[in-house]
Order: structure tokens, then C-alpha cells, then sequence
């Protein structure tokens, strides 16, 4: 969830992030011991961040089950419909937000070594952060599903995020005296929290970041729509 700029920050990091992804793939060659993790204050401990990941929810494919950083959206239509259908939400927007977040490479281990960096980062190929993932996770039946997996478990990533979509929707008012469609507002939900989504249902503007990622959603918008189109 970040804006066209978050692009040029990624190559500013690139140098640093794959050096700490090379150290991180030679400590897995020399030994097994398990590399500590850096996580946010008040934050439960993490579990073991290359703990095998659980058996992926229904929907998952296992061409997908050891994902690398080459990432096309549109391999994963079938998950979309899946779990769109099963959260009440629209498959294009869906696949749109996948199209937004695909700005970054979706390697697990390059995902890994960014995070201890910024620990804050979000996971996986929806982007998403802890917070978001958990308050998903109590809302519905994740309950054996760990953040940590959302790396290695792309299934896992989409259904959460289909579920975050659906969660988002519930909060939105029957009347919006905003500009902005049911899919507009869910999409800038995803992207800036549901307060601001509520401020911008109410008829306040988005921001430079926040109109950034609206625009991108536009621009995925028939994309998305052919990829969820299209017979597997």
C-alpha cells in the first residue's frame, strides 16, 4: 500500500535490502539456526520467520507453493474469484488491488530481509501490514494462520486481503455524499486505513499518496477486469 513514489524509494534501498538478503541466503547455507526478527513495539513475539508455511487455504494451486520475485497478477485470477465470491466483494477490484501492490519484488526472502529493516513493512503480494492482518484474522476463519506466511503463501495473501475488502465495506455508510464509488472508496480504504476512507466517503479529498493509488487503480482497472475475465 504505497504510493508511485515507493518506487523510487525501492531503488534508493535496493543495495541495502539485497545485502541483507545475500547475508540472510548465506546464513541458510552455513547453518540452520533460526535468524532473529525485529518486531514493531508492543507487537506479540513473531513466530519463526521460515517456519514451514500451513497448507494453503482452498483455492491455492501448486504451481504457486514456492513463490520468486517474477509476479504477474493475472496467474492468480482463479484465487481471485475464490475468494471474492466467498467475501462478498468485486473480483476486479480485487485484482486491481493486486495490480497496485505488484510495485515491489514479492520474494519471501527479499520480503524477509526488508522487514528487518523496516520492520513495519507490509508482507506479501496484497501488501499487508501486521495490524490489518490480525483485526482480519480475528474477524474470520484464519484463526490457525500466521502473518509470517503471507510471503511464502500467496492463497493466504489474497483471501486476506478479499477479507479486508469485505470488512471495509461493512463500515461504509448506505449515504456518501462523496464523489467517490462503493470500489473507489474500499480501494483508498485498503490503501489509507478506514478512517480515511470514511473522511473521503463524507466528501473530503485524498491526499498526493492516497490520489496516487486511485489513479493506478484507474489505470489497472481494464486490466484487472481482463485478467478476471479470462477462462484458466
Amino acid at each position: 500500500m504505497a504510493d508511485s513514489g515507493a518506487r523510487l524509494r525501492w531503488l534508493r534501498v535496493l543495495v541495502l535490502v539485497l545485502a541483507a538478503w545475500a547475508l540472510v541466503r548465506g546464513g541458510h547455507m552455513s547453518k540452520s539456526a533460526d535468524v532473529s526478527r525485529v518486531t514493531p513495539p508492543g507487537a506479540p513475539p513473531a513466530a519463526t520467520a521460515h517456519a514451514a508455511p500451513s497448507a494453503p487455504a482452498s483455492g491455492g494451486s501448486s504451481p504457486h507453493a514456492s513463490p520468486t520475485g517474477a509476479y504477474d497478477p493475472a496467474a492468480y485470477a482463479p484465487q481471485v474469484r475464490t475468494h471474492a465470491a466467498r467475501a462478498d466483494v468485486d473480483p476486479k477490484l480485487l485484482m486491481a488491488v493486486l495490480y497496485n501492490e505488484s510495485y515491489k519484488p514479492h520474494d519471501p526472502e527479499l520480503e524477509r530481509a526488508w522487514q528487518r529493516y523496516k520492520p513495519d513493512a507490509a508482507f506479501g503480494i496484497a501488501n499487508m501490514h501486521r495490524a490489518a492482518f490480525n483485526e482480519t484474522k480475528r474477524r474470520h476463519d484464519l484463526a490457525n494462520r500466521r502473518w509470517e506466511e503471507l510471503p511464502d503463501d500467496r492463497d493466504l495473501a489474497i483471501e486476506a486481503a478479499a477479507w479486508h475488502l469485505h470488512d471495509l465495506a461493512a463500515q461504509l455508510p448506505a449515504h456518501r455524499p462523496g464523489a467517490y464509488t462503493k470500489n473507489e472508496l474500499l480501494a483508498l480504504g485498503y490503501n489509507t486505513g478506514s478512517g480515511n476512507m470514511l473522511a473521503f466517503a463524507r466528501g473530503a479529498h485524498p491526499g498526493s499518496q492516497a490520489q496516487s493509488y486511485l489513479d493506478r487503480l484507474h489505470a489497472n482497472w481494464a486490466k484487472a477486469g481482463k485478467a478476471v475475465s479470462a477462462q484458466p
